[in-house]
């Protein structure tokens, strides 16, 4: 349950402001359909997050527990600092007339936003360091799921209230604890 609950949190938080969150707005605002948006955004996260996780329970396997001990730390770290840089949307936005339809656009275009996005590095992380690649996978969806869903029905209004740079610091700090929790061996 551990492994489920962290997972959740920090990827719920790291996903504020994060640019798939900003991706679902445009979707949303573009494409003026909630439904199948939600739908491709799970399925894209689903299968990115299972790579991840899958990716990170066979980096466990190859190290020593030493080893492993010192790159989860180091990578926790790391993405504590990730956090702290403001993320924006890059210019390879979807099409509005796009032959894959709205779920097709959104499952493309949200699964390669997440290659090599800081939830994907976490769920690696996270898989190795707990070992549950259920429990990670299912966490860092659900997480992921909580940060863009509303984005999705609510809009750009919710996102301008949310006090980012905190939640993002928030994040951070909790990234650090982990990395130092990971160094420190507990």
């Amino acid at each position: 349950m551990e492994a489920f609950l962290i997972s959740t949190g920090l990827v719920a938080l790291a996903e504020i402001g994060d640019k798939t969150q900003l991706l679902a707005l445009l979707l949303a605002a573009r494409f003026r359909k909630p439904w199948p948006i939600f739908w491709g955004i799970l399925a894209a996260t689903l299968a990115n997050h299972a790579l991840a996780g899958g990716i990170g329970l066979l980096v466990a396997r190859w190290l020593t527990d030493d080893v492993l001990r010192w790159v989860l730390g180091i990578g926790f770290l790391a993405m504590a600092a990730w956090m702290l840089i403001p993320d924006r949307l890059d210019d390879d936005t979807p099409s509005a007339r796009s032959r894959w339809g709205v779920f097709g656009t959104t499952c493309v275009v949200f699964f390669l936003a997440e290659m090599g996005d800081k939830t994907q590095v976490a769920t690696v992380a996270l898989a190795a360091r707990f070992q549950d690649w259920l429990a990670v996978v299912a966490g860092t969806t659900l997480g992921m799921m909580i940060a863009n869903a509303p984005a999705v029905w609510l809009g750009d209004r919710m996102a301008h209230r949310l006090p980012v740079r905190a939640i993002h610091l928030g994040a951070a700090a909790l990234l650090a604890a982990l990395g130092l929790w990971a160094l420190l061996g507990w």
